[in-house]
């Protein structure tokens, strides 16, 4: 029973607007099953053949169509009372599908494959009432419709020679693939942008020591320019520091006078000789009495 109840494709709708595409549907599923003689004239069915298609053909109508022709019992005839009633739908389809295909336009779709699956569409429909669309009708129909501003892209698609619309689709499917990656990978990062490093990377000063947590803490001493006897008065001072220092310098106003002074070491004012070294290679600082030494 629930063979009888699945149905292969939608049911005939008693108000029929399916029917062009529910008698392909029916065709095709008649002919798989070996029955389709059995809607053909003058055909030679057996009388199993006949019974299979016509339970077929009922399971697949709308049960108010089904009710309406409960007395037929010929598979033939109830195909052709179908079409009867139905196939001026042909009419009204027609005029509707010539209308979509001429006003029809590559450059009106956000993409190629939207504008494939209307052309497919389009084409059925004018095919299931007659008329026929060929290859070069759905080629010249895609190259005439590009976007004004890709005039020089389409001259060059038509200059590749195309013999089936398939393949001219196929390549423009590619294209658009390829532009939706570069356009992904460019709102991902824009151009110019360098990406930020990582967050526990080490970085590097200036003099190219690294800086870290416990890492690369060498002495200052190692790479500054400062005289040594300078450096030398600074890790002193790290020794002593709490601690006061007698510090002498000499103090010129006029007069010259000495002066004995208590302070930490850290702030104690040195003479600008301090800082250069002589040219002979000597260095001048004062001593405690206020004399130069070499």
């Amino acid at each position: 029973m629930s063979n009888l109840s699945k149905l292969h494709f939608e049911a005939l709708k008693i108000s029929g607007h399916n029917y062009l595409t529910w008698a392909v549907d029916a065709e095709m599923y008649l002919a798989a099953e070996g029955n389709a003689d059995a809607i053909k004239e003058g055909n030679k069915a057996s009388e199993q053949q006949k019974a299979k298609a016509l339970i077929f053909l009922r399971h697949h109508i709308n049960e108010a169509l089904k009710n309406e022709y409960l007395t037929v019992k010929d598979p033939l005839v109830l195909w052709n009372k179908l079409k009867d009633r139905y196939e001026h739908l042909k009419a009204i389809i027609l005029p509707k599908a010539r209308y979509d295909w001429m006003h029809l336009r590559l450059q009106d779709y956000k993409s190629v494959t939207a504008y494939n699956s209307e052309v497919y569409k389009i084409t059925s429909q004018l095919e299931l009432c007659g008329e026929k669309v060929t290859d070069a009708d759905l080629l010249e129909k895609t190259f005439s419709t590009f976007h004004a501003s890709n005039m020089l892209l389409q001259q060059q698609y038509r200059e590749k020679g195309f013999q089936k619309y398939s393949d001219l689709i196929s390549c423009l499917l590619v294209a658009e693939q390829n532009n939706e990656l570069l356009m992904k990978n460019h709102e991902a990062r824009p151009a110019g942008v360098a990406p930020f490093p990582e967050a526990n990377a080490s970085q590097h000063n200036h003099f190219g020591e690294a800086r870290g947590r416990g890492r690369g803490r060498g002495h200052w001493s190692r790479t500054c320019r400062t005289p040594k006897h300078l450096v030398d008065l600074y890790q002193q001072s790290l020794k002593n520091k709490g601690k006061k220092v007698e510090t002498h310098y000499a103090y010129n106003d006029g007069d010259d006078a000495d002066y004995d002074i208590y302070g930490d070491l850290d702030t104690t004012p040195l003479d600008i000789g301090d800082f250069f070294e002589d040219p002979n290679g000597k260095i001048d600082h004062l001593i405690g009495d206020g004399t130069v030494k070499k």
